[in-house]
Formats: structure tokens, C-alpha cells, sequence
């Protein structure tokens, strides 16, 4: 999966330079708020999907945060993406989320095109702020 993302994301640094340990994916995976899911052809993985369960304070209720989506550029435009958020759609539904939301960059236009079919688009900036 990771070997997928950093492909997809041409970011080798952020998903191949420092694999987590086992335990750490084991007590991610544990926690119940982390999902992963993967789409697998031949024996491979050619579609992946990482979401997080947050938790809301005001409200008794949580959403799902699509963190990371990526699909083979081979395999692209074939129903993998929207096959692995519809999967992600009904673990919600199980879990009685009440949204699902992504971010995507402006000039990603696949990506675009996609959440505009599935979903309400809405506008917001995004920050990042140094820790250190």
C-alpha cells in the first residue's frame, strides 16, 4: 500500500523513506479509528484507501476522513477509487458516521471529477503549521 501511495504521489520521502514498525501499523490498525483498505488484482495491490474515524466533541457523532486514495496509473478510470470509497461509504453507514469528506488540490482534475460525482464540493483553505 505505501509503495502504491508514494508512486501515486510521486513522495517517496513521506511513504518509503521511514516505514512504520509493525507494532506501530498493528496499534493503528487496533484502535478502531484508522481504516485501510486495498483493492488487489493478480495477487497486487492496485488501489488503496487510508480513512480516520474522528470523533466529534459537540455533537455525539463522528465522520470519516479519507486521508489517502490512490489507484495504479495503469488501472486508472476503471471503478477501483469509487469501488473502494463506496466500500468505505458502507463502513460508515455501519458505524453511523455522519459524513464522509476528502480534501483534493485544485489541479488534480481526476480527483476532482471524481468527488464532484459523489459528493456536495465545498471550498476551504488549508494551513500547515509548524510545529517546531
Amino acid at each position: 500500500m505505501l509503495d502504491l501511495f508514494a508512486e501515486a504521489f510521486e513522495d517517496e520521502e513521506s511513504y518509503s523513506s521511514r516505514r512504520p514498525s509493525k507494532a506501530h501499523i498493528l496499534k493503528l490498525l487496533g484502535s478502531g479509528q484508522f481504516i485501510a483498505l486495498v483493492a488487489v488484482r493478480d495477487g497486487g495491490v492496485v488501489g488503496a484507501l487510508t480513512a480516520y474515524e474522528i470523533v466529534k466533541y459537540e455533537q455525539e457523532r463522528s465522520e470519516l476522513y479519507i486521508f489517502d486514495l490512490a489507484v495504479s496509473p495503469a488501472l486508472r478510470r476503471q471503478g477501483i477509487a469509487t469501488a473502494l470509497i463506496s466500500r468505505l461509504l458502507d463502513i460508515g453507514r455501519s458505524r453511523g458516521v455522519s459524513s464522509v469528506y476528502v480534501q483534493a488540490h485544485a489541479e488534480d482534475e481526476p480527483a476532482v471529477a471524481l468527488y464532484s460525482r459523489l459528493g456536495v464540493r465545498s471550498e476551504v483553505l488549508h494551513f500547515d503549521l509548524p510545529v517546531s
